[in-house]
């Protein structure tokens, strides 16, 4: 059974979200995703800086088997990419995969539209998504 905090918000594509200090949010994919998508080997984010708009690509993650598209879950402008992911790190991508809710965040962001985030999913609707 995959591990989902109740104090987080998710995406039907995987994605979580973590709202602090008002609106700045750290974004990361779930338990679940990292677990089917095993081994992370990589991961890209070439959106710093810039304002993504919710349900588009932020960047990508690449998993032994397969590449899959990072999905944002609300608008909002990429203040920074984890740096512990970067590819200069020892154990790099890894902490997507040992810790995908706490050291394996994959960015930072300035929320736009706080209302936006009503329309996530809670753990509990998370929970029978994917169950």
């Amino acid at each position: 059974m995959s591990n989902t905090p109740k104090e987080l918000k998710y995406t039907k594509e995987h994605e979580w979200i973590r709202v602090e200090d008002g609106n700045i949010a750290y974004v990361g994919v779930t338990d679940h995703a990292q677990s089917e998508l095993g081994e992370i080997v990589y991961v890209e984010v070439d959106t710093v800086g810039e304002e993504v708009a919710a349900d588009e690509v932020f960047g990508t993650v690449e998993a032994v088997k397969t590449t899959s598209d990072l999905f944002m879950p609300i608008t909002g402008k990429v203040l920074e990419f984890n740096p512990e992911l970067s590819e200069d790190e020892a154990d790099n991508p890894a902490a997507i995969n040992e810790d995908p809710y706490g050291k394996g965040w994959i960015v930072k962001v300035e929320i736009s539209d706080p209302e936006e985030l009503a329309a996530l999913l809670d753990a509990a609707a998370y929970t029978d998504l994917i169950a």
